[in-house]
């Protein structure tokens, strides 16, 4: 009777291991099928902000990946502001400055009739 239960336990035993094999075969095969869904779910996203570095956007998941995109956009929001503000600083006006006569305020006297007879001939 000893026997028997032992090798009941041992058959049972090998029913649940080879369930347990199965079922983590199957894990495996689900988180293959999660890392593809997020690889093609980043792509996507990516193709359509071209403005965001591929660089800056990973993850495992389509959680990670989008939480890693919408980190990465906003840095590139912040560098595009800051760029923007750095070049309206800079900015110079279109078109050519207005002509105006030379300031002879500098010059002394004698250096202002010999201009001044300069610009007659």
């Amino acid at each position: 009777m000893a026997q028997e239960e032992s090798r009941d336990l041992e058959v049972k035993l090998a029913e649940l291991q080879a369930l347990v094999e199965g079922r983590e075969v199957e894990v495996k095969e689900l988180r293959d099928r999660l890392s593809l869904a997020a690889q093609k779910y980043r792509a996507l996203l990516l193709a359509g902000a071209a403005e965001v570095p591929e660089e800056l956007v990973a993850g495992g998941t389509v959680e990670e990946v989008e939480a890693s995109f919408l980190a990465a956009r906003e840095v590139v929001e912040k560098v595009k502001k800051r760029l923007e503000a750095r070049l309206s600083q800079e900015r110079v006006p279109a078109g050519a400055p207005p002509r105006t006569s030379p300031d002879l305020g500098a010059l002394s006297p004698r250096e202002k009739i010999a201009f001044g007879l300069q610009r007659r001939q």
